[in-house]
């Protein structure tokens, strides 16, 4: 098992083979997943803060829709993307992005992760 620390949403232990998406939604954390969450978009963007190295390497697939993705940094991952290969914990942040994204699939959540778009209303 691994644990996956969210940032600001709570953590989960979750079986290696699990992605930090997968996990996101395992406690209801607003990663977005425009795609359904096959690597074609960027809507699951994460910053990974530690355990990067109980991942899996980054391809050239989920690299070119990181070419996509805003504020892009040596720690970003596809949270889609990013399987966890081995025992260990692991923090991740989850991005202005993601959260935008997640409130657009999810319209009953507005305003509700994204506190600085309640003041530009």
């Amino acid at each position: 098992m691994a644990k996956v620390r969210f940032k600001g949403y709570g953590e989960v232990e979750v079986p290696v083979g699990t992605t930090i998406l997968k996990a996101a939604q395992g406690i209801d954390a607003p990663e977005g997943y425009a795609c359904g969450g096959v690597c074609a978009c960027s809507t699951c963007h994460v910053y990974v803060t530690s355990g990067q190295g109980l991942l899996s390497e980054q391809e050239d697939e989920e690299a070119d829709m990181l070419d996509k993705a805003f504020d892009v940094r040596a720690n970003s991952r596809l949270g889609c993307q990013s399987t966890i290969e081995r025992e260990g914990e692991i923090e991740v942040e989850i991005t202005r992005e993601s959260l935008e994204a997640f409130e657009n699939e999810h319209p009953e959540h507005r305003g509700k992760y994204t506190t600085w778009r309640k003041s530009a209303s």
